[in-house]
């Protein structure tokens, strides 16, 4: 670490492959046309085309992007030397990734599966059919979180002890329509991001406090959480999320707090405010040995960017470039234990009160 904390030398981006593979997306939600392929054209990545059982739908946003709308499974999964990139709902992902070739290289979207049950089965398909399959966990791969994260490794914060996240704003869930009566929703397709985060920069807790409920405005299953993560007795962290904080912008926020023994950094989520336009993200660090608050200029933000980096690495894993598979189903699976953690605590009952003396 240099005596000078300079905020342009944290790393915000994953490097590029040098031979990209052709992708071939299964699935034309909106996810594939807001993140999705945004992303991989801006990062030069050739996209071969895509399947849905939707026909119509596959080829309006497959002539939107002039790639082939695949007829089938089977004709999709021949593609030779292709990334696959499954953008299926979580029911879905077993029964694509047996019909892809044995070693074939998946990206698969998250959750791994509704249930822990779920996850099983595809770590099981893939160590079977030798996959090289990662998870889309890319709030990794995202610039402020990239150089979080590298912040974090250099020193600038110490040992981090603290982990807030508090979330207070109004999403629109009306947008992915599988939600609206799925039965697990908040913390499996939400809050799964920052406890993946939340495992990559402090580890697998020893166990998490969590209860997560709906609001009688609505029927989504959950949209509000509360969750208490286990580290010991050095570590705190903690997430208040609430998705139905409907009262205007001025006190709605979606941000990190983290603080570390000789330093802190404060992260602002914009893409979660006013979603799917967003504001900007900010990222700034107060250094070990600083006075005050640095601003870190960001050269990118959640989406597309995080996606652009998430892929790299899969790509670069393809050809042997990256050591690493960010996020491979054998560690998000563990991802998946916590969320099934958060789901059973929520179940349970609390402490109860002492009765009256």
């Amino acid at each position: 670490m240099t005596d000078a904390f300079d905020p342009a030398s944290l790393a915000q981006s994953w490097p590029k492959p040098s031979k990209p593979r052709p992708i071939v997306t299964f699935g034309a939600g909106s996810i594939v046309g807001d993140a999705h392929f945004p992303a991989y054209r801006k990062g030069g990545f050739p996209i071969s085309g895509l399947y849905d059982p939707d026909q119509a739908k596959a080829e309006k946003l497959a002539d939107k992007w002039g790639v082939t709308a695949f007829r089938s499974v089977e004709e999709a999964a021949a593609v030779k030397d292709a990334i696959f990139d499954l953008a299926t709902p979580p029911g879905r992902h077993a029964d694509v990734l047996r019909a892809l070739p044995d070693g074939a290289v998946a990206l698969i979207q998250k959750p791994m599966g509704n249930y822990l049950g779920e996850a099983t089965e595809i770590l099981e398909i893939c160590r079977a059919k030798q996959l090289k399959a990662a998870v889309n966990f890319q709030l990794r791969f995202a610039p402020m979180m990239l150089a979080l994260k590298d912040a974090i490794a250099k020193g600038w914060l110490g040992e981090v002890v603290d982990f807030d996240a508090l979330l207070a704003l109004d999403t629109p869930w009306q947008l992915w329509e599988f939600l609206l009566k799925a039965p697990r929703v908040e913390i499996a397709m939400h809050s799964i991001h920052y406890l993946d985060l939340i495992r990559e920069l402090l580890g697998n807790p020893l166990g998490v406090h969590a209860r997560t409920l709906g609001h009688p405005n609505h029927k989504v299953a959950q949209t509000r959480t509360s969750a208490i993560l286990d580290y010991g007795d050095t570590v705190r962290c903690g997430l208040s999320i609430n998705h139905d904080h409907k009262f205007g912008r001025r006190y709605q926020a979606c941000e990190f707090r983290i603080c570390g023994t000789e330093g802190a950094a404060y992260v602002k989520l914009g893409l979660n405010l006013d979603y799917p336009r967003g504001e900007p993200d900010i990222l700034e660090i107060h250094p070990k040995g600083g006075s005050d608050w640095v601003s870190v200029p960001l050269a990118g933000e959640w989406f597309p960017d995080a996606f652009v980096g998430r892929m790299a690495n899969v790509q670069r894993f393809a050809s042997g470039e990256d050591a690493e598979l960010v996020s491979s189903v054998e560690d998000a699976w563990h991802t998946m234990a916590l969320v099934e953690a958060a789901y059973k605590s929520s179940a349970a009952p609390a402490t109860p009160l002492a009765a009256k003396p």
